[in-house]
């Protein structure tokens, strides 16, 4: 994460700060305050708070970390170099509303199916380069990251089956192949398949761009034959706020979500000279 946020700083800087370097001098001295115009919850703040030290940057917090926040709230003070500050504004700006916006929409999908015994998830459908950053976000919104990265865990999908075989065989190559250490779920988008997957013991199994009466059958029919407990149930594909309640009432163990992290939108703060 060190080297992104160098990266980002490098990129917005490239050979200097030509404004700053001809406005304002060198020795200049300033407060400054972040405040967000925007209903939300807050996340990144202490990501910022680290870079703006590390430049030599006064910080007082205000809010912590998850705060839930209204247009308005102060978030964070500041005291520095002018030139400093400055150079470091866009990044942090940028960092801050973009994970705060992450983490807003967590908050939302899961205070949805708060009262179901659920876990909302995330998706690796995350901005390049900034993957742990949004997989943050998610967390203090209240999402489960799901995978961080490839290594994590085996995720066998339509391609994988699709260059192997069937679903089944694919799933008992990767038990084959694959340590006991590690976690194997594989997506499916027909009855037979799911339950044949759960039968062969994978430990997750996805049931892919799946209505809530095709999830239902799926549950319905793995409980009948007694292994609806073998295998975590995961649904996934096109769930929206207004749908995901449907989902959550059947009884499946996960949700995930691409739009928490592909279509949230970032918040809106500001930086403001004394």
């Amino acid at each position: 994460m060190d080297k992104i946020i160098q990266y980002m700083l490098d990129e917005d800087k490239g050979f200097g700060d030509v404004t700053s370097e001809a406005v304002v001098d060198e020795a200049k001295e300033v407060g400054a305050q972040i405040v967000s115009k925007d209903d939300g919850i807050l996340a990144g703040i202490d990501i910022i708070r680290d870079i703006l030290e590390e430049y030599g940057v006064n910080v007082k917090f205000w809010l912590k970390e998850g705060s839930k926040i209204s247009k308005g709230d102060l978030l964070l003070s500041c005291q520095g170099n002018a030139r400093t500050i400055l150079l470091l504004e866009r990044t942090v700006l940028n960092l801050s509303m973009r994970m705060s916006g992450v983490a807003s929409a967590a908050n939302h999908y899961a205070n949805l199916v708060k009262d179901y015994d659920v876990r909302v998830a995330g998706t690796r459908k995350t901005s390049p380069a900034i993957a742990k950053f949004d997989k943050h976000a998610l967390r203090v919104g209240g999402a489960d990251t799901h995978r961080f990265g490839l290594d994590d865990m085996v995720l066998i999908k339509d391609n994988h089956i699709a260059a192997c075989g069937t679903p089944l065989e694919a799933l008992l190559k990767a038990k084959k192949n694959v340590s006991f250490s590690k976690k194997i779920e594989i997506e499916v988008e027909t009855l037979d398949d799911a339950v044949e997957c759960v039968k062969n013991g994978a430990d997750i199994v996805m049931l892919d761009n799946m209505g809530p009466s095709e999830v239902k059958d799926v549950l319905d029919e793995l409980s009948k034959i007694g292994i609806r407990q073998n295998s975590l149930i995961e649904v996934s594909g096109g769930i929206t706020d207004e749908t995901i309640a449907d989902y959550a009432k059947l009884g499946v163990d996960i949700i995930s979500i691409g739009a928490l992290t592909h279509s949230s939108r970032s918040l809106n703060f500001s930086m403001k000279f004394d």
